[in-house]
């Protein structure tokens, strides 16, 4: 009678005590890092740097798996739904909040569904014109804007885009009122811009570097509250008059809800670590990242953060959700 009893307090206690076991013992095989963009993407070349001293802090391989389409989603979805164990992941950037700001629905939710490890870096933006607009900074340019409401244009890589919101928040700051013209892209953005079919686009750095150093477009302010280390004479738009105005595009790393403590916290000392790497460091610079190390629980405030920020963004600049 005995023995019985106690048979079935410890099959009762199994289920409680295994997952604190393999928190401890984690991890035991290689780890599955999805990146929900197409190789050669930030997304993905802050996962490729990443993975590898991830894998020599952890004692594991951490193995890069590109699952690209529907502007992230589908590859989140897939981490979502995921067994919560540590072992797959998710490399995502702040088109996580965008897309809760622009979709009616998604097949999960960012706040609910995953677990929050470590912000990663971010990336600046910056705001370029053509340089035969009159105005010569940042400041200038609202005013030219706000005297010729409805005349100036706009460019974005399409309506909803991390960069059309940023451009609408930029344009709430200064008041002023530009006409968008979407294109198919960065690429054919800058292009309308160089060839001063518009006035002004807020292009991801690396795109408009070139053009600003060649002096083929002007640079009014970047985008991030630090200035960018390639561009060091171009302000921040806070310094250009432009308070509070942050558009980055920022990287973190997630899991699934419901993976446990131990684990997240491993995870997460594993990737401070890594950041804070000198080679590390040196290789996020030849790309223009900042590395950006937190704690799971700075992540997620951060997280909850973007979305109300660009949900406030599209409800105010009207911006029709899909």
């Amino acid at each position: 009678m005995v023995r019985t009893v106690l048979a079935s307090l410890v099959s009762a206690l199994l289920p409680i005590l295994a997952p604190a076991a393999g928190a401890q013992d984690y991890p035991t095989r290689p780890i599955r890092l999805v990146v929900p963009f197409a190789p050669g993407g930030g997304t993905d070349i802050n996962s490729r740097i990443l993975a590898e001293p991830l894998g020599k802090a952890l004692g594991q391989t951490v193995v890069v798996d590109n699952r690209p389409g529907a502007s992230s989603i589908i590859g989140t979805d897939i981490v979502s739904k995921a067994t919560p164990d540590g072992y797959t992941l998710l490399m995502n950037t702040i088109s996580m909040a965008i897309n809760t700001a622009v979709y009616r629905k998604l097949p999960f939710d960012v706040r609910r569904d995953l677990a929050p490890i470590s912000l990663v870096s971010d990336q600046p933006n910056i705001v370029v014109a053509h340089p035969t607009l009159p105005a010569k900074t940042l400041q200038e340019f609202a005013t030219l804007a706000r005297s010729q409401p409805g005349k100036l244009t706009f460019g974005t890589p399409g309506p909803g885009t991390g960069i059309h919101l940023a451009s609408e928040l930029l344009l709430m700051k200064i008041n002023a009122e530009l006409v968008h013209v979407p294109y198919k892209g960065t690429g054919p953005a800058l292009t309308a811009l160089l060839g001063n079919q518009i006035s002004v686009y807020v292009s991801t750095f690396a795109s408009a570097l070139p053009h600003v150093k060649a002096g083929r477009l002007r640079a009014y302010a970047v985008t991030t509250a630090k200035r960018a280390a390639p561009l060091p004479d171009v302000p921040t738009a806070g310094e250009a008059g432009v308070p509070d105005y942050v558009y980055a595009t920022w990287y973190g790393l997630l899991a699934p809800a419901g993976t446990p403590r131990r684990i997240v916290d491993k995870l997460n000392q594993a990737t401070v670590a890594a950041l804070h790497s000198p080679e590390l460091r040196k290789v996020f610079a030849t790309q223009g990242l900042n590395p950006t190390p937190s704690t799971p629980a700075q992540f997620t405030s951060y997280l909850r953060s973007e979305v109300k920020k660009w949900t406030g963004v599209v409800r105010t600049a009207k911006i029709e959700q899909q």
